[in-house]
């Protein structure tokens, strides 16, 4: 089928599912939830968290697809393309807003191509090492830094996202030479950086919490300008030695441009009432997400406002294209 012909059915599945009032659609099989970095990272934990609670709002199983590479574009592409009818979500992080300043040209517009669903929450991120590396503190660490001159890295999950410019961020305030080493995903990652491969990684706090109570890494600072309560004994890094610095993150749910807003409505009520279930925040809490549900139109206007923040980053840091 060419892209001609799959743009004109996709038009007539939105036209006919939007005629369905918002209370009487549902899904009539399993909803693919796609998770465009590997299992095992922050991402995939939130998303796994959150597929749990909606099947039995929805009446259907949701069914994780773990499509990870080339900075979550694979999986981003593939929801982008996908049938408009329901079926087919997508969980993005903060670094979604980051991909269009660093990439120099994507397959899809990171706004125009999708439907917001609604936000899931904002975590931290947490700059983790390896127990090996003699450093304990942000000072330390720094300190360290500055004594080896390109000889510390630090691993990210791709070339742009919020793992990389949470690194180049640090870079520029602390005044100190990393290199940076990109990973297909969060897993892979904290596991070079446990195995002492790597000198530390900015980790989200939802995937890297569990490492830091088993010991496996050790905690030097939260991104964010308050503490986070999974980690309340962690200093930020702003507290901790590198004053204005300041990363958040956030994860929400979009679904391929087109969907009918009566489809978009239905998730987005499910979504809501779900994040404001005591069990499901705890749940969240447990790995480092304040969950925060919003409308679809509030989460597309952060998204877009992020996208025009993070472009500024990107030009004052001077990273390149790719």
């Amino acid at each position: 089928m060419n892209m001609k012909l799959q743009f004109v059915c996709a038009v007539l599945v939105a036209i006919t599912a939007t005629a369905v009032p918002a209370a009487e659609w549902a899904p009539k099989r399993p909803v693919r939830m796609i998770v465009p970095f590997p299992p095992g990272g922050a991402v995939d934990s939130v998303a796994r968290i959150v597929a749990v609670g909606l099947p039995e709002r929805l009446g259907q199983q949701v069914v994780v697809d773990n499509r990870g590479g080339a900075n979550a574009i694979i999986g981003t592409e593939l929801t982008a393309r996908a049938v408009p009818d329901g079926h087919t979500i997508l969980i993005v992080p903060a670094g979604h807003a980051i991909t269009p300043s660093v990439t120099r040209k994507l397959p899809y517009d990171s706004v125009k191509d999708f439907a917001s669903i609604g936000l899931i929450g904002n975590g931290a991120y947490v700059l983790v090492v390896g127990p090996s590396l003699p450093v304990k503190t942000i000072n330390d660490f720094v300190a360290l830094a500055k004594a080896r001159p390109g000889q510390l890295n630090y691993a990210s999950t791709g070339h742009g996202n919020a793992t990389h410019l949470a690194g180049e961020l640090f870079k520029v305030l602390a005044g100190i030479d990393m290199v940076g080493v990109n990973y297909k995903g969060g897993g892979p990652a904290m596991v070079d950086v446990m195995g002492g491969h790597v000198s530390a990684f900015f980790s989200g706090v939802s995937s890297g919490t569990p490492h830091i109570k088993a010991g496996k890494l050790r905690a030097l600072g939260v991104t964010t300008a308050r503490r986070s309560a999974a980690l309340p004994d962690v200093p930020t890094i702003a507290e901790a030695g590198v004053p204005g610095y300041e990363v958040d993150g956030w994860y929400g749910l979009l679904a391929p441009a087109l969907t009918p807003p009566a489809v978009i409505a239905r998730f987005n009520r499910e979504l809501t009432q779900l994040l404001a279930t005591t069990d499901m925040k705890e749940r969240l809490l447990n790995v480092g997400i304040d969950a925060h549900a919003s409308t679809p139109a509030e989460f597309r206007d952060r998204i877009a406002r992020d996208i025009t923040r993070w472009a500024e980053v990107v030009k004052k840091a001077k990273i390149p294209v790719e």
